[in-house]
């Protein structure tokens, strides 16, 4: 089986992304300790999702490509912030990861879950779903190409039966 966090940082390396925006995220962990162990990668904590759209605007500005880390419950605290890579033309490559799926025991995490994709196809982003470890590698490369090439908002939503699922320990 492809190990997709592998996979998606050699993709994120091929891509020449250069500063990585995240909100801590047990889903994301291994991703971000690659991307903060990389001389050649800013990781940037954000104190929420929010402001990830506006660091990555001021990484293109500065001639720097760059990706947001997120959960699916941090879509829905930044919606004005993503419609503004449409509104202003530049790339914003999200990767987040699903909570409210398969096996969530938590029913805070239901409601963006569920809607997610939907909330941001409303704001003109495309969203690739990403299913199975082995398309990690194809599925980021495609949206890391139409982020940068059109100048666009790119979400790769990575569902939670690839993440696993969490629980509180008892």
């Amino acid at each position: 089986m492809t190990d997709w966090p592998d996979a998606i940082f050699g993709e994120l390396k091929r891509a020449d992304i250069r500063q990585v925006a995240y909100v801590p995220d047990a889903g994301h962990s291994r991703l971000i300790t690659q991307c903060r162990a990389d001389p050649d990668m800013r990781a940037i904590p954000l104190t929420n999702e929010m402001e990830g759209p506006a660091v990555l605007a001021g990484a293109w500005l500065g001639g720097q490509r760059g990706v947001l880390l997120m959960q699916s419950s941090g879509v829905g605290n930044c919606p004005n912030m993503i419609a503004t890579s449409v509104t202003c033309r530049f790339p914003l490559l999200m990767l987040v990861t699903m909570r409210g799926e398969f096996g969530e025991f938590n029913p805070w995490q239901l409601p963006m879950g569920q809607n997610a994709a939907a909330m941001l196809e409303q704001l003109g982003t495309l969203t690739y779903r990403l299913d199975r470890a082995e398309d990690a590698a194809s599925t980021v490369a495609a949206a890391a190409g139409i982020a940068f090439e059109g100048l666009s908002p790119v979400a790769v939503l990575i569902a939670q039966k690839l993440i696993g699922t969490k629980t509180f320990a008892k």
